[in-house]
This record gives structure tokens, sequence and C-alpha cells, in this order.
């Protein structure tokens, strides 16, 4: 009797739907080709900065709690099971819908990564330049990201040890588990992209954001949502439903950093030098240094560079080793007499 009803469980899937199994497959190589953009982003510029730390957690946490959630879901037990009497071929098609999520899972976690190796800060205070202060006052602590890493690696040793003792002790409490890991998942999405659009909108600018990643992802997030749905049906709600959900969030949060971005490309371009000055936000390779010989690279407007210049002459002005001045040498405080012996 066992066998006949394992047996109706996977007729399914020795005959998967030709439409929803290519649309599977091209919705796992889409959702790897759409994060590549973001990885590329921030291992190109060497900072993770513009990326909100507490987007990185709950985007991080989430994918966590979805991956977990579908993999608890009976519908997918079932799945796995039914592998033990399936080939191979047919295997892999009825397990796409959870390497969706797992994929998913894994290129987020690596942005999560990618934020803590390139994360960069500025803990100096510049009184004599009020624009870089403020900046630097938006910028995320070091103990910021501490936290965030400390966070999203305690999220994920709980639903380790939670799904565990479940599947020994209880496990008929499982779907009860799944079904709050996915309400998890679905409320952190839901919130997900909110700190990011608060960072953006005080930035005024995408930093390390991906678009072309967004302009992939947003809508996919649909065709997703719509393929979990042709799978899971209305009970799988928990997993489609977190999908629809973030498609929306960063929608909004695409519009933003489109609008930014032309902005950034329509400012006037600088003075002197034709090369456009991304932004001024205290890191080494943005800010001129006390005698930067072209601060006019740093400058977006005549005021701007005379705020450079006038630091600039201030800190000359005080400098007792002028060997480091521009033209300098010697020591002001000593009377250079050349006509002595």
């Amino acid at each position: 009797m066992e066998a006949l009803l394992i047996e109706d469980l996977c007729k399914e899937l020795r005959d998967p739907g030709v439409i929803n199994l290519i649309v599977s497959i091209i919705i796992v190589i889409g959702m790897l080709i759409s994060y590549l953009p973001q990885h590329v982003r921030i291992i190109k510029r060497g900072t993770s900065e513009g990326i909100s730390p507490y987007f990185v957690l709950l985007g991080t946490t989430s994918a966590t709690s979805a991956f977990a959630n579908i993999l608890l879901l009976p519908k997918s037990r079932q799945d796995v099971a039914c592998c033990k009497e399936l080939e191979a071929f047919h295997c892999a098609a009825g397990l796409l819908g959870i390497a969706q999520l797992g994929v998913q899972w894994i290129c987020f976690t690596f942005i999560f990564v990618l934020f803590l190796v390139f994360f960069r800060y500025n803990p100096t205070n510049d009184p004599d330049n009020d624009e870089l202060d403020e900046e630097a006052e938006d910028s995320p602590r070091w103990q910021t990201a501490l936290l965030v890493a400390s966070l999203t690696l305690l999220h994920g040793l709980v639903v380790i040890v939670v799904t565990g003792i479940l599947t020994m002790v209880a496990p008929q409490h499982l779907p009860t588990w799944a079904n709050l890991l996915g309400v998890m998942a679905a409320a952190l999405a839901a919130v997900q992209y909110i700190p990011q659009i608060w960072m953006t909108y005080n930035i005024k600018h995408v930093g390390s954001l991906s678009i072309p990643m967004m302009c992939i992802q947003t809508p996919g997030g649909f065709v997703f949502a719509g393929s979990l749905f042709a799978r899971l049906g209305w009970a799988g709600w928990s997993s489609w439903g977190i999908f629809i959900l973030t498609a929306m969030m960063q929608g909004s949060l695409l519009s933003m950093a489109i609008y930014y971005e032309i902005q950034a490309r329509n400012a006037p371009k600088p003075l002197h030098h034709p090369r456009s000055h991304l932004h001024a936000n205290g890191f080494d390779d943005d800010v001129p240094g006390r005698y930067e010989n072209h601060p006019e690279h740093f400058a977006e407007t005549p005021d701007r560079l005379q705020t450079i210049l006038d630091r600039q002459e201030s800190d000359a002005a005080a400098e007792t080793a002028p060997l480091l001045r521009p033209g300098g040498i010697g020591d002001p405080h000593r009377n250079y007499d050349t006509t002595r012996n």
C-alpha cells in the first residue's frame, strides 16, 4: 500500500511539463547571471560602500529562511524521497524548485561575504571639511559590520539546530516549522529593501549597488514567483509570496537608483579634467590629500574647489616641515642664512 502511495506521488515527476521545466532551468541560470554584476561591482570597486549593512543582514537571513522553508515543505520532502525511485534526469527536474532557492541563497550569501571583505570605514574627523565629516557620519561603523556578521551567523546556526532537533525528536512539527520559516522569510523580505532605499536616498548615489542586477531581478522576481506557484500551488504561498514582495521593493529601489544615476551623468564635469568625480565619501581614493597637486580632480563645483584650496592653504601655513609643502624646503622656524660659512 505504501509503495503504491509513493508511486502515485512520484508519477508527476516522471512526466515533467516541458514548459515548466524549461522555465525552471532558465530561472536557475538567470539567477546566477543576475547576481554576477553585483559581485563583480563590489570586487572591481574594492569597496562595499553604498550598500546598507542592514540590507545585507535582512537579505541573507531572509534567503536562509526561504531555503530552509522549501527544504522542509511536505511537497519538497516527497520529491526528495521520490528520487530513490526515479532516474537522475527526472530527479534533477523535480528538484529544480529547491535548486532555485538554493542558488539564490548561495548568491546572496556571497554578497554578504564580499560586504565584509571589502568593508571600509573612515573613523577620522576633519575639522576643516564639514562636508566630509557629515558623509563620514552616514558611513557604517566597523561595529555595525561586526553586528551584521554575528547576527547572520547566529540566525543560520539557530535554523540548523532547531531543524535538526525537530527532525530527530518531533518530525510531525516540521511542517509548522517550515511555515514559520516561510513567514519569517516573507517578513524579512518585506523590510529588506527599506534600509537600502533609505541609505541610497541619503547618499544620493548608487555606490557599489548594481543597477544591472536589479534590472534583471525585478521582473525576474515575478517570473520566479509564478514558477513556484505553478509547482507548489496555493499551499506554497509562504515560498512564492516572498519573491512578489521582494520584486516590488526592489523595483522601488531600482527607480531611485536610475534617477540618481541620470542625475550624476547630467551633473557638470570637473573644471580642468575630463574625469568625473564620483563622490567624496571619506575614502583615500576619493578625497584629495593635504597637498594634492590637482585638487580640481575632486571638485564638482567652483565652491567645492575653493573649499579644498582653502583647506590646503591652511594646512600649508601650519606645516612645520615645509619639505612636505608644495615648493617648500627646510624648517620655517629656523633661520637659513646662505651667506654663513
